[in-house]
């Protein structure tokens, strides 16, 4: 297949990533590993550039340094790129033929990798379960779950968002250069960015159930702290475009950027709604509280949008209807 379609290396995408996962760093290159993620946004063979390189650097490599690297920038492409990376990892074959892979008896790989292969599935079946298209890596999740498989305990690092809508280079039809209106002055005024995922370190205890409850510490508060704040813009920005749009008059672009931040809202629900009863700090658990409350309301406001927009599409295909009947009407018989 190389010969064919070259050396995943040799592309742009594909040269960044190589360096980003070389075995002799000393500790992630963030500068490269966004690089990585701007190019899979920007150009239309980025994310399938990406995954090729990916795919040859953790097939069959016992370097477990580099491998703890490249699952590095798995994780950060994941959080920071949109629908075109994420349905060519979450489906059912990258996940199984290369993370599963990696992870298999035969290939003893250390703990801490398993961990961190076990971590990535276990938070993308969570983030991916309410997307048809994207729920091959729940499939996948669940069928390691009946097989025994034991997932480390998830913590407030793992719940963080997986993804948000605003990037460095904003996702973009590669194919069109047109300016995205409402949408591009929203998100060039408002930075929601999820930072990059903080360097794995293997859990002092060993694997257990998730169920249980959390105790966090200052540092783990601290940074929960900033994802709700993140949580909290993406709610607002929704709220102001529900505000401004009228259903059945949307921009078409305006309208792509308030489902996608309806589809990542709704994500980050399903971490606040697990972490309120898991968590045990008062305080905490009183914002997680406002936080979901917000999120219900623009919700709310989100369907009842969706169902005005819906009852306008259907009113105006009843009217084209009635005035095509109307003009045929007003024939005059005797042409």
């Amino acid at each position: 297949m190389e010969f064919l379609l070259g050396n995943p290396f040799s592309t742009p995408v594909g040269q960044c990533l190589e360096k980003a996962t070389d075995g002799s760093l000393q500790s992630e290159d963030w500068t490269l590993n966004m690089e990585i993620c701007d190019i899979i946004n920007e150009t239309e063979e980025g994310p399938k550039d990406a995954i090729r390189a990916l795919k040859k650097r953790l097939n069959g490599n016992r370097n477990y340094r580099e491998v703890m690297l490249a699952l590095t920038v798995l994780e950060t492409c994941v959080k920071n790129c949109g629908h075109r990376f994420h349905i060519l990892v979450a489906n059912r074959d990258f996940i199984d033929s290369v993370l599963v892979k990696i992870i298999s008896p035969k290939n003893s790989p250390p703990t801490i990798v398993q961990d961190k292969v076990l971590a990535l599935i276990q938070a993308w079946a969570d983030a991916f379960r309410s997307s048809p298209d994207l729920t091959g890596v729940v499939h996948i999740y669940e069928e390691l779950k009946r097989k025994g498989v034991e997932f480390p305990m998830a913590d407030l690092d793992a719940l963080s968002p997986i993804h948000t809508p605003q990037r460095s280079v904003p996702e973009v039809d590669p194919a069109t250069t047109m300016p995205r209106s409402q949408s591009q002055q929203r998100t060039s005024t408002s930075s929601y960015s999820s930072p990059p995922p903080a360097p794995y370190s293997a859990p002092q205890a060993p694997a257990l159930s998730v169920t249980g409850a959390i105790t966090a510490n200052s540092e783990q508060i601290t940074r929960l702290r900033s994802e709700l704040d993140i949580v909290r813009g993406n709610t607002k920005v929704m709220s102001e475009m529900l505000t401004e749009m009228v259903p059945g008059q949307e921009d078409s672009s305006d309208l792509e950027l308030l489902q996608e931040l309806n589809r990542t809202c709704r994500a980050m629900q399903q971490r606040i709604v697990e972490l309120i009863s898991r968590v045990s700090n008062e305080e905490v658990t009183e914002e997680l509280l406002h936080v979901n409350d917000d999120l219900n309301n623009v919700f709310l406001r989100y369907e009842r949008f969706e169902r005005y927009r819906s009852g306008r599409s259907v009113q105006n295909a009843s009217n084209g209807v009635l005035n095509e009947v109307t003009e045929d009407n007003l024939i005059d018989p005797n042409d």
